[in-house]
């Protein structure tokens, strides 16, 4: 339900740590600038979407993927699809069957409030709630961040129709045996509201990839801790 504003600074301070890099931070359907569009029901389709947005805007692969949460599984399986138009990957508190459980994957003590605000809540409560869920640093409050998200949703509105379809593909999303042929590295926050930190720890050590542990950030450790993703990105794709 995310779109490309959502990584707020961090692009800026990633471009900073990686000069002479091109950044770029594609919308999937039914998000962002493509928010009128209907969301795929598959993570094979956003795969598919992604890879002619970017050959439309001119950018040919190899491409260094940077994912978060859903966007873990679209780049997992566009590596497995099309390894050669990979050349890395860096996988931010993401869950993939068959490695982790579905409690875990969306933590169960968060049902409750997720139903009620899809049946009753406003836009205000659900970027709250969505807030309050992803961010350890900013999760006990930050007005004038929610506000921001507010706007977001106004201009370009995720309908509920979409908010389900993303979730359907991200339950029916089953990732490959064996981890795609390319370097890959795992980044999780060990306070995650919303995904058990153990999915990514657990997709790590089934893939026997390196797995870097923030120990006070959240599900949306770009937002909690830039600087320190940026950095361990530099170490990583140096060594």
């Amino acid at each position: 339900m995310r779109e490309q504003r959502h990584w707020g600074g961090f692009p800026a301070v990633l471009g900073a740590a990686l000069p002479g890099a091109t950044i770029i931070t594609p919308d999937l359907p039914g998000n962002g600038e493509h928010h009128a569009l209907d969301s795929a029901t598959s993570v094979a389709e956003m795969v598919e979407f992604c890879r002619q947005d970017l050959l439309a805007r001119g950018l040919a692969p190899p491409y260094r993927l940077l994912a978060l949460s859903l966007g873990g599984m679209v780049a997992v399986e566009w590596a497995s699809r099309y390894p050669g138009e990979i050349a890395s990957c860096v996988l931010i508190n993401t869950s993939m069957r068959p490695y982790s459980p579905f409690y875990r994957r969306l933590r169960w003590q968060n049902y409750p409030a997720l139903l009620r605000q899809l049946l009753l809540g406003d836009q205000a409560s659900q970027e709250a709630l969505i807030l309050r869920l992803t961010s350890c640093q900013h999760g006990a409050g930050n007005p004038a961040l929610v506000e921001q998200w507010v706007a977001y949703q106004r201009q370009y509105p995720v309908s509920r129709r979409n908010a389900l379809r993303q979730l359907l593909s991200a339950a029916r999303f089953r990732a490959p045996a064996s981890c795609p042929p390319l370097p890959l590295l795992v980044l999780a926050g060990a306070q995650d509201s919303l995904v058990d930190p153990a999915c990514s720890h657990q997709l790590a050590q089934a893939w026997r990839i390196a797995c870097e542990t923030h120990p006070e950030a959240g599900h949306d450790l770009p937002l909690d801790q830039p600087d320190w993703v940026a950095r361990t990105l530099v170490r990583w794709l140096a060594h």
